[in-house]
Order: C-alpha cells, then structure tokens, then sequence
C-alpha cells in the first residue's frame, strides 16, 4: 500500500513537470481537375529517413535503428537516465501495402517504479502537420525544428513531456512518426487505420528493440490526433495484433469524427489543418480527387499543395483562421462540398472510431468546451462503445471556454489537466498494469 501511494506521488510530480513543459511546447507550436496529393519534391530530412526498396512483410520488425541524442528526460549526477534510438520499422497502408515508419525508441535505464514487470508505452502525437520535418522524431534532440525549406517552418516536439514521464517511472518507451511523416508519401492525417497500425506496429517495434516477447505488458497514450490513433489501435488489436498484451489505453480528446472535427475548425486558429486531412484522403482514396478538384479554386488547390509542406506551427504563424470557403469555387465551405460528393461518405465513415469495441479497457477525456476537436463526438465514441459492450470511463473536463477558437488554451489546456494533473490518464494506466479491476461503463 505504501509502495502504490509512493508511486502515484511521484507520478503527480512529474506530471507537475510535464505539464509545465506541455504549456512550453503549445506556445511554440503556436473527370475534369484533380488534386496533387502528393508532398512537394523535396530532399528527405536526413538519409535515416529513406527506406530500403524492399520492406520486411512482418508488422514491426526492425528495419535500422541508430542512436540518438533526446531531450525527453533531464539528466542527473550519474548522466544521463535514458538511451534513444532512432528507429524505423515495417508497418501496412490502409489497403495492407508494406510501408516503414520511423519513430523515437527510448529505453530507461532506471528500474520500473510501477507495478509487475516493465512495460510499453507507445506515444502516438498530436497533430504535427503534413511535412516530412514535422516528424515528432526530428525534434527529439532540441526539442523544436526549425527549416528552411522549401520556406521556412517551424515545428515543436509535443510528445517531450509525455514521454519524460514514461521514461522517468522506467517503461520503455516508442512515439511513433505516423505512415508519411518523415518518409516517403503523403501523411494521412488523422486516418484511424493507418493511425492504429502505427500503433500497434510500433508496440511489436519497442519490444524488438528492447528484447522483450509480445506478452510484455503494454499501455497506449494519445491526445487529439494521438488519441484518435490509440482509439483506432485499439479497436484494431484483436484483427490486427491479438498477441498484444495490451492492458490499457488513454484517448485523450481523439479525433474520433473527421466530419466533426472539419466542421468544427473550419475558421478557427488552425483551420489549415483541414488541408491536412483533404490530402489523406486523397490519397488514400482516389475517386475523389476529380470531384474535389471540380469545387476547388486553382488558388484552392495551390493553398492545399502548399498545407502539404507545412507543420500545425506554420498553420498558426502563415494561414491562422482560414476558412474553406476562401478554397472553393462558389464560397461554400469545403465540408458542404463533401457532403455534395457521393464517394465522401463511405469513404468519412470508414474512417470514423466507434465501430468495434475494444476488448481492452479504455480511458476518453474530452473537454466540453474544447473548440477543435468536439466533446460531442468523443462522447459518442464512448457511448458506440459502451453500447457494443466495452470497457470505457469517460470523463468530461469542465474547463471553462477562453477565446472560443484560439485551439491553445481550450484544446491544449484539458490536455494538461487530463494527462498530467490529478486523477490523471498516468494513474489510470498505472492502475491497469497494477491489475487493478475496472469493470463495465462510466460515462459522467
């Protein structure tokens, strides 16, 4: 019993560290046409970044790894507490094509504080944005990337201070760069399959890396885009990864509805990331780039070229408040043209979470006045799953609005409350690798 109440003392000290690093890197962070989806040519951010021509057919091998330097966990009188890898690893498209993707592996050398053995954590980010820069992984030693090219761009590495707080009670640790983030091809944004398989490849990746068999104990932690990619990992594991010994996720304020979520920032601080989400789909679904491109302005097209180049901080600085009306060829917003265009639905809801319970139990946060990524529609996330019999809590943060539209204190600030402050997703998780029982729903 004192061991447990040791434990989630410090935990809450760390996250008091955590979140005051979090509010650091919010601050910085702040049949006719068709569609160019793919990313402007550029160079690859460093060589580590090209991928071999043939990539391994098993999810999560190894494909190279080297060391590197991170800021994630400050060092003390004996050196630094953790060794890092950069790391990329074999994962699948949507339509199960091989791809890699690279990521951050960090292995604590202190002993796990929790209990049982040492887990997994895998971390997947909040929106970073579309360039291959923006990868959480190019950040990692500095903790910010500044580039030049094609102009300049500025990027910050949210995950620094989840991933501090990992390492520092000794798990094992991978954040994940997503499928097109840092390698070739389009990064599909908030694309709950490709998302997942980052994920859950990303779990068999960290425990290669760290000589450990799938039986590992194993937590996931996401927020916003982050926790729209652990709800999908989540719902995938048992067709996907069954063998995961998964106990535990946190979908922190996930976008679960791409609808929702395009409605609701269609004017906000960072309305360019709808770009972000049009080139996924693009991509990943063709048949809609001429009707797309039959309702988009060459200005239009060129504005989603060039949201393809850029991170969520360029969003902020370069195109702050844009509105899709100003991309269209009549002036009716983008996502009134989407509902127009018969391929977009099936195409929206294949990639909405909520169809498939986990078997595993799950922790959603949302803030009823968060003005990016609704309370609406991760409460309904919830509800779909508790209604196909899963094991949900859901909690509502009450934070009150502050400049409805701004994104950073009215997204990030529920963020830091439900990530790091008390009761917070750390304890819940720590909770389920303790084995402590959690049955049914609780939705408040």
């Amino acid at each position: 019993m004192y061991e447990q109440h040791r434990l989630r003392t410090r935990a809450k000290a760390l996250s008091r560290v955590a979140a005051g690093a979090m509010a650091a890197a919010c601050a910085v962070a702040i049949g006719g046409v068709g569609i160019n989806t793919q990313q402007a040519a550029a160079a690859p951010v460093s060589a580590f970044y090209t991928p071999p021509a043939q990539i391994p057919a098993t999810p999560g091998a190894i494909i190279k790894a080297e060391p590197m330097t991170i800021l994630a966990t400050p060092p003390t009188a004996a050196g630094w507490p953790v060794k890092a890898q950069h790391v990329m690893y074999a994962s699948r498209l949507q339509d199960g094509t091989p791809t890699a993707i690279t990521g951050t592996y960090i292995e604590a050398s202190g002993p796990w504080r929790g209990a049982g053995p040492r887990p997994t954590v895998v971390i997947g980010p909040g929106t970073a944005g579309q360039a291959d820069h923006c990868a959480m992984s190019v950040a990692f030693a500095s903790g910010v990337t500044l580039s030049a090219d094609p102009s300049v761009s500025l990027s910050a590495n949210q995950e620094l201070p989840s991933s501090a707080v990992w390492s520092a009670l000794g798990a094992r640790v991978l954040v994940t760069d997503y499928i097109g983030l840092g390698t070739p091809g389009m990064h599909t944004f908030a694309n709950r399959i490709e998302g997942g398989h980052a994920i859950l490849d990303g779990a068999h990746a960290a425990n290669n890396l760290g000589g450990v068999g799938p039986e590992t104990p194993l937590v996931f932690w996401g927020y916003s885009q982050g926790g729209g990619a652990t709800a999908g990992a989540a719902e995938l594991l048992p067709s996907y990864a069954p063998e995961l010994n998964l106990k535990g996720t946190w979908a922190g304020g996930p976008v679960a509805d791409l609808t929702a979520v395009l409605e609701r920032i269609d004017g906000a601080l960072i309305g360019g990331a709808i770009g972000f989400a049009i080139n996924g789909l693009l991509a990943r679904y063709p048949e809609l780039n001429a009707a797309v491109g039959r309702v988009t302005s060459p200005a239009g097209r060129d504005m989603l070229h060039t949201l393809s180049t850029e991170c969520i901080g360029d969003v902020i600085v370069k195109q702050p408040f844009l509105k899709t009306s100003s991309l269209t060829i009549d002036g009716r917003p983008l996502i009134e043209h989407l509902h127009d265009i018969p391929e977009a639905a099936p195409a929206l809801a294949e990639l909405r979470a909520g169809g498939i319970a986990p078997t595993t139990p799950v922790l959603i946060t949302s803030g009823l006045n968060d003005d990016t990524v609704p309370y609406n529609q991760a409460r309904r996330l919830a509800e779909d799953w508790c209604a196909k019999g899963g094991t949900v809590t859901f909690r509502t943060n009450n934070l009150p609005p502050i400049f409805s539209g701004a994104t950073i204190p009215n997204h990030f600030g529920p963020e830091m409350i439900d990530g790091f402050g008390p009761d917070n997703a750390i304890t819940y998780l720590l909770d389920r690798l303790a084995g402590k029982p959690v049955a049914g729903c609780t939705i408040d």
